[in-house]
């Protein structure tokens, strides 16, 4: 945590928190075959400590550490969800938490078919991420879109900009 002093656009002088987490991508592997996506649950502290339940739905996503958005979400995609990709569609650069993060990140979807799926996923032990991977169907992604079920917000832009880039997938 940075505590940054600052002058306001108004000219008052302030301090405020920032926490510098730097680029991320982030990609929704889906299959427009079979009409599913992959997605996975990952324990996350803060969301325990506010809640008492920690699992979260995501998509696969991971600091670029110096690789290009592209590079970090094969990456990722590959070490979480055990998927190849090939065509990335992007989908936006967004700032994850303006008010206090410094993260960008790239958000992509990507068709796969499932010969695609190359290992189990689950992140790399060393990383001791908790990961669970699922294969979900598109229609109840949407479901739980529409329900307002809690999922990770960025999950839930690629499933709304899929709905509405593709829309015959979740017929």
């Amino acid at each position: 945590m940075i505590l940054a002093t600052i002058r306001l656009p108004d000219g008052q002088v302030t301090k405020r928190d920032i926490e510098d987490h730097g680029e991320a991508a982030m990609v929704l592997p889906y299959d427009p075959e079979r009409r599913v996506a992959l997605v996975i649950r990952q324990f996350r502290t803060p969301v325990h400590f506010v809640t008492g339940e920690g699992m979260v739905l995501e998509a696969t996503a991971g600091r670029l550490d110096g690789e290009e958005p592209e590079a970090c979400a094969r990456r990722e995609a590959m070490e979480e969800a055990g998927v190849r990709l090939a065509i990335l569609e992007p989908v936006a650069c967004t700032w994850s938490m303006p008010a206090l993060s410094t993260e960008r990140i790239s958000l992509f979807l990507a068709p796969y078919a499932a010969a695609d799926r190359m290992a189990e996923g689950g992140g790399l032990a060393e990383e001791h991420e908790e990961i669970s991977v699922a294969e979900m169907p598109l229609q109840q992604l949407a479901a739980m879109a529409d329900a307002g079920t809690p999922m990770d917000l960025k999950l839930f832009a690629l499933i709304q900009t899929l709905r509405i880039r593709r829309p015959q997938l979740f017929a």
